[in-house]
């Protein structure tokens, strides 16, 4: 929702105010606060959002329908940093950790990523009719505590705002190296001609997994501005480690991005995507 609202900023379809200079839409400078939640927000583009549509009060939600479903929360009142860049802090009554993904009994230590586990009055029973679906995600601990663990990669600073990098299942390994898309998707986002992005790991033969970029093109006068596939390369190059830079990047609209019906981008079938254009040679020029 957020990403069709910049896009109809950035194609003018919304007219200027020159009262405030020009930088907001009329009626957008009225724009204070809202929630952003579903999926993660990569920092980017909550710093586009409070520049471009004035939500400089905009708060995150984290948390998932079988936690019923807010788990974490930033307030106005925290720090900017912390409000871009983290999902806040745990709601009163709700307990957290971060775990081993290989071990769920090891805690991991403050700034260690692991999986999200979470703990309350907010966890689920039971997926209905589904006994061994819940027994995968909800675990008691050695106190009978049940936690839900939730499959999300994450790490709580010392004063206790957690961060969400990514899904754990959606990490790329690239020759032994942890890519998490976030990183990458977050970079890209800064680009002024990326619309939107969704970044996976693909199959290769020398280093196990390679990274592909899914790039949607910002539109001007209703054509999408010319960005070229090593400009795309050569941004990551520059802002990040060499090994995160994108082996293939597939120019895609934002209709041919399979979402579900709340707007999640399903990575399972861009990558179902990717691996069918590179065997069509697709991606690589």
């Amino acid at each position: 929702m957020f990403l069709a609202e910049l896009e109809l900023l950035s194609n003018g379809t919304f007219p200027h105010n020159n009262t405030i200079g020009g930088t907001l839409p009329a009626g957008l400078e009225n724009l204070r606060t809202g929630i952003a939640a579903g999926s993660s927000i990569p920092a980017e583009l909550m710093r586009k959002l409070h520049r471009s549509l004035n939500l400089t009060q905009l708060t995150i939600c984290y948390g998932m329908t079988e936690t019923s479903p807010v788990s974490a929360m930033t307030t106005t009142d925290d720090p900017l940093q912390k409000r871009i860049e983290t999902v806040g802090r745990l709601l009163p009554h709700v307990t957290a950790k971060i775990v081993s993904p290989t071990d769920h009994s090891q805690i991991l230590d403050v700034g260690q990523r692991g999986e999200l586990a979470v703990n309350g009055y907010l966890v689920m029973k039971g997926y209905w009719g589904d006994a061994v679906k819940t027994a995968e995600v909800l675990k008691p601990d050695a106190d009978g505590r049940m936690w839900m663990h939730t499959g999300d990669e994450a790490s709580m600073d010392e004063e206790g705002y957690v961060t969400i990098t990514g899904r754990i299942k959606d990490l790329i390994i690239k020759g032994g190296e942890n890519i998490h898309p976030l990183e990458v998707e977050n970079c890209l986002l800064a680009h002024e001609d990326v619309q939107e992005v969704s970044v996976v790991g693909l199959p290769d033969e020398r280093y196990g997994e390679v990274v592909a970029a899914f790039v949607v093109r910002r539109k001007a006068g209703g054509k999408e501005v010319e960005v070229e596939a090593e400009e795309v390369r050569d941004w990551v190059r520059q802002r990040l480690s060499n090994h995160l830079v994108p082996k293939y990047v597939f120019w895609v609209s934002s209709e041919e991005f399979p979402k579900t019906a709340s707007g999640k981008i399903q990575k399972f079938k861009l990558k179902e995507m990717g691996i069918k254009w590179v065997g069509e040679g697709v991606g690589l020029q």
